[in-house]
């Protein structure tokens, strides 16, 4: 745990056993509280690359079904347009990097990449 993320680790010492120098202790002691944190411990969701805990996860699932039913009934639903996007999936998607940088080796290429996101944008989609 300490290897792979101990920042997350002293975080979690600190709030949940307000230790602050847990290098103090002996190193069985320490593995048992590490062993006692909650399944939603920063350490934890690190060690299972999680972003969301599954207390999230089943309220996200329990909004989206309520969703769908609402919608259901609408008349949007009766012709199969504008449905609700899943809280679930959005939370729980791989998210692009906000900083993503794309270049073209023309001019041209930049123009005709240009075009697509304009009519993209243009269309709706």
């Amino acid at each position: 745990m300490v290897a792979a993320d101990e920042d997350a680790l002293i975080c979690d010492f600190a709030e949940t056993y307000h230790i602050y120098q847990w290098r103090k202790l002996s190193v069985k002691y320490a593995a048992v509280l590490a062993f006692g944190l909650r399944e939603d411990s920063r350490i934890r969701q690190s060690l299972s690359k999680s972003r969301v805990t599954l207390d999230l996860m089943l309220k996200a699932s329990m909004v989206d079904a309520l969703n769908i039913l609402v919608w259901s009934k609408s008349k949007d639903a009766q012709k199969h347009r504008n449905r609700p996007e899943s809280i679930l999936t959005m939370l729980t998607r791989d998210r692009k990097p906000e900083n993503e940088v794309q270049s073209f080796a023309s001019a041209e290429e930049f123009e005709a990449r240009r075009r697509e996101i304009l009519e993209r944008s243009i269309n709706g989609n």
